[in-house]
């Protein structure tokens, strides 16, 4: 990773409790890097209480330790905070205020955007697959070897940053930590099933409503969609349902940029961006709102306006961009 390890243990170590969270509707790389992250502390910090804040969705509940995780509502204050796969700037409310109110917090993250500035300890590496990739060096690093449990959460993030090998940011070292994890006799197939392929069937029933309402502009080059409230209502899914939307639209002939607009409150619209490469989507999702960002290929960005507004705003920057 290039960076020394050694100070985020030394704060970990010195304190009674540690939170470990991930942004706002985590997703697989944040979830399994900080329940693999918990499990390498239990080794390598032993005597402090380590929580993983958040409510695992369906697809990650049976992931080991999930069901111990701790809900964004229940949280309260700790020694440390430790944010992964993600930053401080899209923090649940309840993790923010334990975040604030921390002696000392850290960061371990792989998305280019986010920086080192507000943080205690920064563990950044904008060129690593995937934050559970960060996560297997800092075990390496400690001493603490590699369980069956703690290599299975570690190939759920590497697998979905990777979309099983297909994105190209999979390198050798990618596949060599694939190996690794393998050889500690991991379910793959069973893995990969659960966190890229299999859907609820309210999942597959949302999945055709998108579909079926998206709309290609600017000659076919870019793409959209809209999830509202009451789209999910009707059909009875929830966010985590839209996990890999935005992905099948980017994977259409001719499309360069996808977006998935996502109706989160009155004024609150949750953006999903992704891109074949010819555009930078962090660049954009920045450009949109400051705390936005993410890789060059896929980003996101929180708008505090209403939905029409959203859209508005993303439709009058798509032409400059493809």
């Amino acid at each position: 990773m290039g960076e020394p390890t050694e100070p985020l243990l030394a704060h970990i170590r010195t304190s009674r409790t540690v939170l470990l969270t991930g942004p706002e509707g985590p997703d697989g790389d944040s979830i399994g890097a900080c329940l693999a992250l918990q499990r390498i502390l239990a080794v390598a910090a032993p005597g402090v209480r380590v929580d993983v804040a958040g409510s695992a969705p369906h697809r990650y509940g049976w992931l080991p330790g999930a069901a111990a995780m701790v809900p964004d509502a229940d949280v309260g204050a700790y020694d440390g905070v430790v944010v992964l796969d993600g930053d401080r700037r899209r923090l649940p409310r309840p993790v923010e205020t334990a975040f604030d109110g921390a002696t000392w917090t850290g960061i371990i993250d792989h998305h280019r955007s986010t920086e080192a500035s507000g943080y205690t300890v920064s563990i950044l590496a904008p060129t690593a697959e995937s934050t559970c990739g960060m996560v297997r060096e800092l075990a390496r690093s400690w001493g603490v070897p590699l369980d069956f449990d703690t290599a299975t959460l570690l190939y759920v993030g590497l697998i979905f940053d990777t979309g099983g090998f297909r994105y190209s940011n999979t390198a050798p070292s990618t596949h060599a930590l694939a190996a690794e994890l393998l050889s500690c006799g991991i379910d793959h197939a069973r893995i990969t099933l659960k966190i890229l392929v299999e859907r609820r069937p309210e999942a597959m029933r949302l999945l055709a409503r998108m579909l079926s309402e998206s709309v290609f502009v600017a000659g076919g080059k870019a793409v959209h969609t809209t999830c509202t409230r009451a789209m999910l209502q009707e059909i009875g899914a929830n966010e985590a349902d839209l996990e890999g939307i935005v992905d099948v639209l980017q994977h259409v002939e001719g499309v360069d940029l996808a977006v998935v607009f996502v109706e989160r409150g009155p004024e609150r619209v949750k953006l999903s961006l992704r891109s074949s490469g010819k555009v930078d989507v962090a660049s954009f999702a920045r450009s949109l709102d400051p705390n936005g960002g993410g890789h060059a290929k896929a980003a996101g960005v929180m708008l505090a306006v209403g939905l029409e507004e959203a859209r508005r705003r993303v439709l009058e920057g798509i032409p400059a961009l493809v």
